[in-house]
């Protein structure tokens, strides 16, 4: 009897239990959307300070050690032999390509013309998983997601005057390596922690990171300043790490179809970012798109 009354008492607590998970990664994802909406508005600030090669090669750097000591203190075991392809992958998208091609944009491109980049991720994050997954959400999510986008879009480049600049190729390229990383981690995080998948992707490219930091540090003009430090720390710590550790957990949980559409709500908080740490302006058009983007959010996560 003792052994039927406590099987009872448990039951609901393990019904219950995939629910209050789903709940914890959609937090965990809508999370990390938080960290990446400050990537553009620190990578502006670390501009202050650093060259665009150094930039980026040095937060490579600073976050593979923080992710590397995570690993050696806690004693990870090395990734198994099959899982080497699908890191590459997600260093190659993540680690090296995302942050390089969006640095070189910002350059020439304000944060809020930038921000078409992950107004459209979400929709080639969700095409990627669909063809590297096997999954096929229903018309009605693709129908959201495009609109989402769609939004989204148009509100960035209305913003941006609609012009097209070479910073674009590199915004779009930006897209496309960012997707197929996101998705290949995604996948990844559902056989090991989410932690581990990005901790391990940036030490696979320290071979790369250090001598470019080393080559690019003696090649463009340093000039410390305390947004350039700051601005930097957050990519290497916040963005690159945290970000991409939480995110990878909330995708592992709840779906990376679902989870990338709560990125359709990362323009408008970088624009956010982008008026109140830049001094950058946006027109009434935002609170409207705000409403249109939550609207697609809704959807998407019902479907």
């Amino acid at each position: 009897m003792k052994t039927q009354s406590s099987a009872t008492t448990a039951s609901p607590i393990a019904v219950a239990a995939p629910r209050e998970l789903r709940g914890l990664g959609t937090a965990q994802a809508a999370l990390g959307v938080v960290a990446f909406s400050l990537t553009f508005p620190s990578t502006a600030w670390g501009l202050e300070s650093f060259g665009p090669w150094s930039l980026v090669a040095v937060r490579g750097v600073l976050a593979a050690l923080v992710a590397g000591g995570c690993l050696l203190a806690l004693r990870v075991r090395l990734p198994a032999r099959r899982q080497l392809a699908g890191l590459a992958v997600v260093a190659a998208g993540v680690v090296l390509g995302f942050p390089m091609l969006t640095t070189l944009a910002l350059q020439t491109s304000t944060t809020a013309h930038a921000a078409v980049v992950v107004g459209l991720l979400p929709l080639t994050t969700a095409v990627f998983s669909a063809v590297r997954t096997g999954t096929r959400p229903s018309r009605r999510f693709w129908l959201a997601a495009v609109a989402g986008a769609v939004a989204v879009l148009a509100f960035t480049v209305g913003q941006s005057g609609g012009a097209l600049t070479a910073a674009d190729g590199c915004l779009f390229g930006a897209l496309l390596v960012c997707a197929a990383g996101y998705t290949e981690g995604g996948r990844l995080a559902r056989v090991m922690p989410g932690w581990q998948v990005i901790g391990w992707a940036l030490v696979l490219c320290l071979p790369l990171t250090v001598p470019a930091a080393a080559l690019a540090l003696s090649y463009e003009p340093v000039h410390l300043s305390i947004h350039g430090v700051a601005g930097l720390v957050w990519v290497a710590v916040g963005s690159t790490f945290f970000g991409l550790l939480v995110w990878y957990r909330g995708m592992a949980a709840i779906g990376i179809p679902r989870a990338s559409q709560l990125q359709l709500a990362q323009p408008l908080l970088t624009l956010v970012w982008s008026a109140l740490l830049l001094g950058e302006h946006f027109t009434v058009a935002a609170p409207l798109t705000a409403v249109a983007v939550l609207v697609c959010i809704a959807v998407t996560q019902r479907s």
